[in-house]
């Protein structure tokens, strides 16, 4: 292909390099020119211009890439039509993504102005999804440099299709182990099938024994499975643990124990009688991607998974962290755990501004400051540690809490808005703490009981993450955040809260009705003495 600059009156048959647009002439990059478009270019004043002339062993772009992205095709993959010198590649059914990395490198290895993209190896498309593309760089390519990519990469990209399989499921059980959470696991379990048109044949539960589980693999309406799915109560931690130990006895062979994968490292595979065994890491009770859909995926494909095939999936094995699956290493799946790991925050930092010349946390209720009633609630309760929030009038804040086992925290900056504070909240909560409620220190009337509430129900293992407190379905406070959230909360700007990260996490959302008392606080005088309060030189301002 000879390419340049060419007399206007001489470039019949070449094509454009450029797209040209002058006074209502309009000829896009590749245009082949005919006599009449060099007609109009010489009567619009062009001169010359820069084309490629295809010579007699060239093939335009659009040739060469459909005979690339044509011979690049596998089972279940279609090329669309060429356009522009490129063609795209398709998944003509759902299934595992296979790639020949060393055909792909090849042909692209062939010449610059040939190239081949795709998406990695073992993605998991659907049907329609575009997987590769064929993309010729100039107008044309020489005939042999083409063919002999196209020969490079034949068959290179093809899709290991789903087929329908039937699942039985053994879940084992200990006296913690909430029925909801098998039935969770089940569920989501299921939706993981539907891709691939697959079901859940038989629903086992026995305790968590290796001798109970070895019985269950040997179960009929185990056996006639075509995969067994296993749920554990408690994590595998070595490959003598109660799944690896019972799939051996009960005859079968362990092919790996944990996986370079998190979260999913603890996942366990085996084959009991030719059949696919799955030991489930926790966190596939979760629907987010973790290491156990990559296995899932390949078995419903029917690709055979090794030891090597596991240990390779390193690269690319961190997942992102999702707010709605919290990482394993930050969130213990133990649920008492989670429950005795929450820490308090209490907001005390505010100037009182709508109370004139009073802070309303130290005005007096039956004799105690506002602020110190709500210290005690939090106090009494499961939360394993308070942190106190000061900011305005901090040392009298501190005064009126003298003697009770908290942490202070001065926020210097508490006119920049709540936000400020709630950072300085979270900016200390201890390292072992899984959740932090914050609790307002006008708000006297959320009690030990209603606090307790919000932390039963934080449930990382059923994506109940952010618990906000309810009067009559009505949002109010306080709000329990699982650490997942703690660095949206670090990111707030200004005089606002969590309701923003709220708002974009429904589906990790629960509430808890707490009555009036969520929704009332001691803003304004009037409140105040409604509630019995009293205003006095304890609450002056200075």
């Amino acid at each position: 292909m000879k390419f340049g600059s060419r007399s206007a009156a001489e470039s019949a048959g070449c094509y454009l390099a450029h797209s040209i647009k002058h006074n209502g002439l309009s000829f896009s990059k590749g245009h082949q020119l005919s006599d009449a478009d060099v007609n109009q270019l010489i009567a619009a004043g062009f001169a010359e211009v820069v084309v490629a002339q295809v010579e007699a062993t060239d093939l335009h772009e659009d040739d060469a890439a459909a005979l690339l992205a044509n011979r690049a095709c596998g089972a279940a993959v279609s090329a669309s039509p060429p356009f522009t010198g490129r063609s795209n590649l398709y998944a003509s059914q759902s299934g595992i993504l296979q790639v020949d990395a060393d055909k792909v490198t090849e042909a692209n290895l062939i010449d610059p102005a040939i190239t081949f993209a795709c998406l990695p190896p073992f993605t998991e498309v659907r049907d329609g999804r575009m997987l590769a593309t064929a993309k010729i760089i100039p107008l044309a390519v020489d005939q042999k440099l083409a063919q002999s990519a196209a020969d490079k990469i034949s068959e290179a990209i093809s899709v290991a299709t789903y087929t329908p399989k039937s699942v039985a499921v053994i879940s084992t059980t200990l006296p913690h182990l909430k029925e909801t959470v098998i039935a969770k696991s089940l569920r989501v379990l299921q939706e993981r099938l539907d891709i691939a048109a697959s079901r859940i044949a038989a629903d086992v539960r026995v305790p968590h024994d290796e001798d109970a589980l070895t019985n269950a693999l040997g179960k009929a309406q185990v056996q006639d499975a075509d995969l067994i799915v296993v749920f554990g109560a408690s994590a595998v931690v070595d490959q003598g643990d109660v799944i690896p130990a019972a799939l051996q006895a009960a005859g079968g062979k362990l092919i790996h124990f944990g996986m370079p994968v998190d979260p999913g490292n603890l996942l366990v595979l085996g084959e009991l009688n030719g059949i696919p065994v799955i030991g489930a890491p926790g966190c596939a009770r979760s629907p987010q991607e973790n290491g156990f859909d990559w296995i899932l995926q390949r078995l419903l494909a029917n690709i055979r998974v090794t030891s090597r095939d596991i240990m390779s999936m390193g690269v690319g094995g961190l997942l992102k962290e999702i707010h709605s699956r919290p990482q394993p290493r930050d969130h213990p799946l133990n649920e008492e755990a989670d429950r005795a790991t929450c820490s308090g925050i209490l907001l005390a930092a505010g100037n009182s501004s709508r109370m004139g010349d009073h802070n309303k946390l130290l005005a007096l209720i039956d004799g105690k400051p506002v602020v110190r009633h709500v210290a005690e609630h939090a106090l009494a309760s499961d939360l394993n540690e308070l942190i106190v929030v000061t900011g305005a009038m901090a040392s009298k804040v501190e005064e009126a809490l003298s003697g009770l086992p908290i942490r202070f925290r001065h926020n210097a900056e508490y006119d920049e808005g709540i936000s400020s504070s709630v950072k300085k909240g979270i900016e200390s909560v201890n390292d072992q703490s899984n959740a932090a409620l914050i609790l307002l220190g006008d708000m006297p009337f959320v009690s030990t009981d209603d606090i307790n509430k919000l932390i039963k129900n934080h449930d990382g293992m059923q994506d109940q993450l952010i618990g906000v407190s309810t009067t009559h379905g009505k949002r109010g406070n306080p709000v329990l955040w699982d650490r997942a959230f703690f660095d949206d909360l670090l990111s707030l700007r200004g005089d606002i809260g969590g309701k923003p990260i709220i708002q974009q996490n429904p589906s990790v959302v629960y509430t808890v009705e707490l009555g009036e008392a969520a929704r009332r606080d001691l803003d304004d005088p009037e409140a105040l003495r409604s509630a019995g309060g009293v205003l006095g030189r304890h609450s002056e301002k200075p």
